[in-house]
């Protein structure tokens, strides 16, 4: 199984969803963003382009990496894992340096698309004392289900949760894998 991994606002590639899914034997394509550099109209059709062309099975996002991974599942179905989404990016970006009001009005623009998500396919982890995104409330209601995981002490970061663990013994499911 390959899993393209799409990482958050000013992180990297090879972030700890990277880490966990390679320690978990996951064949991984994680492309590096710059995400100040593109619109967000440019930044998901170039992911669009990259997820078919890379022949992955299923999407791993981080922050709003998990806005753009959401997206990707609304159109291609694939099973994904979300880790502390930002689905808001509108509203968090700009309180973390984001300064495009074009790109905020492109965010906002393609919000209405999460609306479409196949829930059956998605998989959730967040950080109960996440520290930039500080209410998944509205994340809780849009992707409950029994693959929504919940951390006490979690922070944004996914090095504070215990993404190995998690991916080890509900991967399959998770990723939609042939037990």
């Amino acid at each position: 199984m390959k899993i393209f991994s799409i990482h958050g606002y000013n992180g990297s590639a090879h972030n700890s969803a990277y880490n966990a899914l390679v320690d978990c034997g996951y064949d991984v394509y994680a492309p590096q963003i710059d995400y100040n550099a593109k619109s967000p109209r440019e930044i998901l059709y170039r992911l669009f382009k990259e997820y078919t062309k890379s022949e992955c099975n299923a999407a791993v996002g981080t922050s709003v990496g998990g806005y753009f991974a959401a997206l990707l599942c609304t159109v291609s179905g694939c099973h994904t894992l979300l880790i502390n989404p930002c689905l808001l990016p509108f509203v968090v970006l700009p309180k973390l340096g984001y300064t495009s009001p074009d790109g905020i009005l492109e965010f906002s623009h393609m919000f209405s698309t999460l609306t479409k998500l196949y829930n059956n396919k998605v998989s959730t982890i967040v950080g109960l004392d996440d520290e930039l995104i500080t209410d998944h409330d509205f994340t809780k209601i849009l992707l409950g289900n029994s693959r929504y995981y919940e951390i006490e002490g979690g922070k944004h970061s996914g090095a504070t949760l215990p993404l190995r663990e998690i991916i080890k013994k509900h991967g399959e499911d998770i990723f939609g894998e042939e037990g």
